[in-house]
């Protein structure tokens, strides 16, 4: 490995909803953040390993910067964000095309000097009128001192190679920290939740999801089965039964769908056993939310 090799972290920030995990999945080359159309789908950093033959990027994807809701959970997400600042080499600020309001400003002013910030401008694929782009970038690019601007979508993986070859400049000397085969630096365990996760989010109305939560409670392997037990946490106990749906039928669902992905990723069979429970208020409970392994 030459001298020139570089490693470094690179934060994934923006408001909810922008793209943040599509793009991280995208450029890892692999899912290591769960996604939906819903807000608030990513709650924790999770560290995402692309190795190519000349660099070693450790994308941090990063929660949704909320500016409304003012629970303990978001409270924590919050902090998870501004808290990566310190941590990383270069800060990848995603935004959608043609789009910018109060969060992109509020997110500007946290921004710390000295580290290189490259807005991201995703979901071109989307602008009806590709001509808006330019006075859009015209315009942003006015806002602050971006050490580079590049149009993405994250979804068709247009503009990705770019980025890459724009974030490795920035990077500093220095060997590997994963392997080369390495993608994330979360255990199985963790991914077996956000996989439950990402599926009942999918599958339950508008409101729902935000209060609900997976605990797993046990994770054993037997050579290349995994027996998973995992409790979905709901707020209200009105919410249980939504979850369950008719005779059960929401909740196989769900669990079929989390245990065919968990087989994919781990390569092996997995027997899943899913039940619900209400802790009223946990979203809002400091102690509720370390025991979920948030904060």
């Amino acid at each position: 490995m030459s001298s020139a090799f570089r490693t470094g972290y690179l934060a994934v920030i923006g408001r909810p909803n922008v793209g943040k995990s599509t793009l991280t999945n995208c450029l890892v080359g692999a899912k290591v953040s769960i996604t939906s159309k819903k807000a608030q789908t990513t709650r924790h950093r999770i560290h995402g390993v692309l190795t190519t033959d000349d660099a070693q990027f450790i994308f941090v994807d990063t929660p949704g910067f909320q500016m409304t809701h003012t629970n303990a959970l978001n409270r924590l997400m919050n902090r998870s964000v501004t808290s990566t600042f310190a941590d990383v080499d270069v800060i990848l600020l995603v935004v959608e095309a043609g789009i910018w309001g109060a969060g992109e400003n509020e997110i500007l002013r946290m921004l710390p000097a000295g580290t290189p910030a490259v807005l991201v401008i995703n979901k071109i694929d989307r602008l009806a009128d590709k001509a808006e782009l330019l006075p859009f970038i015209a315009k942003v690019a006015a806002l602050h001192e971006f050490a580079e601007l590049v149009p993405v979508s994250a979804e068709k993986g247009l503009g990705t190679t770019e980025l890459l070859a724009t974030a490795a400049r920035y990077l500093p000397e220095g060997p590997a920290v994963f392997g080369p085969d390495d993608i994330t630096d979360r255990s199985e365990r963790f991914m077996a939740s956000e996989i439950l996760r990402e599926k009942l989010f999918r599958n339950l109305g508008e409101e729902l999801p935000y209060g609900i939560a997976v605990e797993i409670e046990k994770f054993e392997q037997e050579g290349d089965l995994r027996r998973i037990h995992a409790a979905v946490i709901v707020d209200k106990a009105g919410h249980r039964a939504i979850v369950i749906g008719k005779g059960g039928e929401r909740m196989k669902r769900i669990s079929t769908d989390a245990r065919k992905e968990m087989e994919t990723l781990f390569g092996g069979k997995v027997w899943l056993e899913t039940w619900v429970k209400v802790k009223g208020g946990w979203a809002d409970d400091e102690r509720a939310l370390k025991s979920l392994g948030y904060g």
